[in-house]
């Protein structure tokens, strides 16, 4: 058995969310957005009760505390509310998953994978894109003005002012020159540093130049691969459409892989598929696992218990959880088969060997196994005739001779003592 091959993964991965959130959004109605409109309005009520409450007055707190109470019961019906909307959605998505797929075509077009465009991120050049600062420019000290001391006059220039003013001179002189020296040094000093700085800098700068060439390199490397690989994508996609038309064994087998994984079920409901073709026959062998049924819901409603504070879930009836269950592998079947045969607009495909089944751990040995729930075979003519539509799965699989499970939700296998290719007349 094959699973999804290179462009049926590529084709999954794009589509899956996409096909997802539009079926999603197609789900939703009315109520349940009401009903969680509705919960958000309450709690905002509660909130703002409360808050009333603890500013109250005496006098006023009773009547506070009553209404956040009310506000409280409120917020907890609404929630209620909400997640037995959402429960019923979970529900009419297991319940719809055949009608699902008739309101859409599942014809694959392989030209519409190919890439037209290359969409390339923007280059984020990150710390390397901003420029190492250079330094401020030093401000120096004010170099120091020599100041030399006035000639003595009068008396005092006759009486030894003379010898005075010549050693005030030397002194001033003397003072000076230590100054200057000092402010030369530390101008020095000063430039040294800067100088140093502006290396230091222009280094930063140069590595930061280097860094940043490397990172735009990478990044037009990147680029680059990713236009190569939109190429060959490409390429291989040509290739692929090519085999298709030729009728090449293994091009059916991966378009057929492209259907599949463009076939999206509900989360609660996940489903996955491995295919062979046969190019001598034509037929189409595939097998589909569902989930066992303890993975399926099993919740009737959610009530509010007053007296505990407390959402508690109601049990569905044991009847509705078969019912549902079965209904649901019948639907899976059927849904599986049209899948196929509408999007094989070609007919390379002619007839289907179907096994939908579910796994489990064999109560006889511990160890896992399949157990298989319905074991079909149709051909494209037989089925083509059919209007979905209108059917009743269970009854559709029995008129096309399929062995069914007479309980699936127990996991009872199907008995194939009849056969499956005998159709019921």
């Amino acid at each position: 058995m094959a699973r999804r091959g290179f462009f049926a993964e590529l084709n999954y991965q794009a589509q899956q969310a996409e096909k997802r959130q539009r079926q999603q959004a197609a789900a939703v109605n009315r109520a349940q957005a009401a009903a969680q409109r509705e919960a958000e309005r309450a709690l905002r009520a509660s909130q703002r009760a409360f808050a009333a409450a603890s500013r109250a007055s005496a006098a006023d707190q009773k009547a506070a505390e009553k209404a956040a109470r009310e506000a409280h019961l409120e917020a907890r019906a609404a929630e209620v509310a909400s997640m037995n909307a959402d429960l019923q959605q979970t529900y009419s998505d297991i319940d719809g998953l055949l009608a699902s797929t008739l309101e859409v075509d599942d014809y694959v077009d392989l030209e519409s994978l190919k890439v037209t465009a290359v969409e390339h991120p923007p280059f984020e050049p990150g710390a390397f894109g901003t420029p190492v600062s250079a330094p401020a420019a030093p401000v120096y000290p004010p170099e120091p003005v020599y100041s030399e001391p006035a000639p003595p006059k009068g008396l005092s220039a006759a009486f030894g002012g003379k010898r005075k003013h010549e050693e005030a001179v030397t002194a001033a002189r003397s003072a000076y020159e230590t100054e200057h020296a000092a402010w030369r040094e530390t101008c020095a000093q000063q430039h040294a540093a800067h100088t140093a700085e502006v290396e230091r800098r222009g280094k930063l700068e140069q590595k930061r130049q280097q860094k940043l060439a490397e990172a735009q390199a990478e990044y037009q490397e990147e680029c680059r691969q990713r236009e190569a690989d939109a190429e060959e994508r490409n390429k291989q996609l040509t290739q692929l459409i090519n085999d298709l038309a030729f009728d090449v064994e293994s091009a059916i087998q991966e378009y057929v892989g492209v259907v599949l994984s463009n076939s999206v079920y509900p989360d609660t409901f996940p489903v996955s598929c491995e295919h062979r073709f046969d190019l001598a026959s034509r037929e189409l062998t595939l097998t589909v696992t569902v989930p066992e049924p303890a993975a399926v819901p099993t919740v009737k409603e959610y009530r509010y218990i007053k007296a505990k504070d407390e959402i508690v879930p109601m049990t569905l009836p044991a009847k509705e959880q078969k019912q549902r269950y079965a209904n649901a592998v019948w639907q899976v079947a059927i849904r599986t088969l049209h899948e196929i045969f509408e999007a094989d607009r070609a007919g390379k495909v002619r007839s289907i060997a179907l096994t939908v089944g579910a796994g489990r751990v064999s109560p006889a040995t511990g160890q896992p196994e399949d157990v298989p729930l319905v074991i079909a075979a149709a051909d494209r003519d037989t089925f083509a005739s059919f209007d979905l539509a209108k059917v009743e799965p269970q009854a559709t699989l029995i008129h096309l001779g399929a062995a069914v499970s007479k309980s699936p939700f127990d996991l009872t296998p199907a008995d194939t003592s009849a056969g499956v290719r005998r159709r019921a007349q």
